[in-house]
């Protein structure tokens, strides 16, 4: 609201009833720019080393059907290893067909990332999307109990 600085025949303000916008404007327009500066420094990539899991483990089904990726690269359902080629008529053989099925994936340490997804491609290639990675559970560090203090010297 305003006033206007024109006089009336009695003596009074005219009062103007309009809302000016234009310092609301301004201000969104330098929060604009701000934040079109601000947003790209916010997504910048870092290289981490990713830690393991201390999750709670979730419950096990009783006969679950795992995927193991071994260190040469081969694939084994169960404890049978299964050439590529053939890989998703021997997945549809276990499950009998449930594309619905969890299928537990586990993978070698030395096993590389880009194989692991290469690895789960195959699995969404042959229309299994419900995947659960397996590991190995660690104990969180609050858990842990404090390193021994004395002068000697593991081997």
């Amino acid at each position: 609201m305003a006033s206007r600085i024109r006089q009336t025949m009695d003596d009074d303000l005219e009062e103007s009833h309009e809302i000016n916008v234009t310092p609301f404007i301004d201000v969104i327009l330098v929060l604009l720019i701000i934040f079109m500066v601000a947003a790209p420094l916010a997504t910048v990539d870092v290289n981490v080393d990713l830690p393991g899991s201390t999750a709670t483990p979730a419950p096990r089904p009783e006969t679950p059907l795992f995927l193991t990726l071994k260190d040469d690269l081969t694939l084994a359902i169960g404890n049978d290893t299964v050439p590529r080629p053939i890989f998703a008529a021997t997945l549809d053989g276990r499950t009998k067909g449930d594309k619905q099925t969890r299928i537990f994936l586990r993978a070698d340490k030395v096993v590389a990332y880009g194989d692991l997804m290469e690895a789960m491609n195959l699995l969404r290639g042959a229309g299994y999307l419900k995947i659960a990675l397996v590991g190995l559970e660690t104990v969180p560090a609050a858990d842990a109990p404090a390193p021994a203090t004395s002068g000697a010297v593991a081997p």
